[in-house]
């Protein structure tokens, strides 16, 4: 433990750096701990805070940067496979969406200190064509803010940093064992609320094909489409009602009870149309079932929409 105090004593700036670059990548790693460290040590004199920070913002653009420039090109399937990487909720593409769809660009002011919602609102940034320099401002002054408050509070609490850091090299192997014991149980706790959240999600789905023998056997469901109405401009399901944005937690549904029900989106695993189905059977349907694959799948099975 000792020797990783010199560590980060020697090379604090390069370790800063490729913290905040890889958690902002996606990668469930936290910068946060890092910061508040560097910023008691820079609170010390061993570091200038403004080129701490410059650091941290620089790896933080560099991310972000990255992401927006990679959902500018591959779109929507750039976000699906950050929910993935992040660990986050499956639900966490509609709900970046949310939020984007309301502030805009200057959500990024903020996009860094909600979970599972920076690397996200950057690739939503390239998809929806945010200009470049307006992405560029709005995420260079959320990652100051951001960086700036960790340092600032590491600064603040100097002396308690100190403390931690003397009592886990008065530990020696054993500190650093509980250095890597915590950052395993902040990984495996994210693993397992990922976990939970999908076990909660498991029900019979019914596929793109299926869907279709329906539709063209005039046997046809009611078909519920609980995308964003931004993704939902670019076509819905033929015969697809929709449900707005604010309306997924306290919707209107007034179908008849003992009908069928097929509700789908454009999220990984179905995550937001499985919630909206969970509490359709909550309600007292009881033949209700996300589509596999979303409107992706119907779209890539060449079957028609209504724009």
């Amino acid at each position: 433990m000792e020797t990783l105090y010199h560590l980060i004593e020697q090379y604090g700036l390069l370790l800063v750096f490729v913290n905040v670059l890889v958690e902002q990548l996606g990668a469930p790693v936290p910068a946060y701990p890092t910061l508040i460290i560097t910023g008691a040590m820079a609170q010390g004199g061993q570091y200038p805070a403004a080129l701490l920070l410059l650091v941290a913002v620089v790896a933080a653009l560099i991310a972000d940067y990255t992401w927006y420039l990679a959902g500018k090109r591959y779109g929507r399937r750039v976000m699906s496979q950050l929910c993935r990487i992040s660990l986050s909720p499956d639900s966490c593409v509609r709900q970046t969406e949310s939020i984007y769809l309301r502030w805009g660009a200057r959500s990024l002011l903020v996009a860094k200190f909600i979970p599972g919602f920076a690397s996200i609102a950057s690739a939503l940034s390239g998809t929806m064509g945010t200009r470049r320099s307006s992405f560029l401002l709005y995420d260079t002054i959320g990652s100051a803010l951001w960086a700036g408050l960790g340092i600032f509070l590491g600064s603040l609490f100097s002396s308690a940093v100190d403390d931690l850091l003397n009592v886990l090299a008065q530990l020696g192997h054993y500190g650093m064992m509980l250095v890597v014991v915590a950052l395993v149980v902040f990984v495996a706790n994210k693993w397992w609320q990922r976990r939970r959240f999908r076990k909660s999600l498991e029900m019979a789905r019914i596929s793109v094909d299926e869907l279709s023998n329906l539709l063209d056997g005039g046997n046809a469901p009611t078909i519920i489409d609980v995308r964003t109405p931004l993704s939902q401009q670019g076509g819905r399901i033929p015969g697809a009602v929709t449900i707005s944005n604010q309306e997924i937690q306290t919707f209107v549904f007034d179908g008849p009870i003992e009908g069928e029900v097929v509700v789908y989106c454009a999220c990984p695993n179905e995550a937001s149309a499985a919630l909206v189905a969970r509490q359709l059977m909550q309600r007292g349907y009881t033949r209700v079932r996300p589509l596999t694959g979303g409107i992706d799948a119907w779209v890539a099975a060449g079957y028609a929409i209504d724009v």
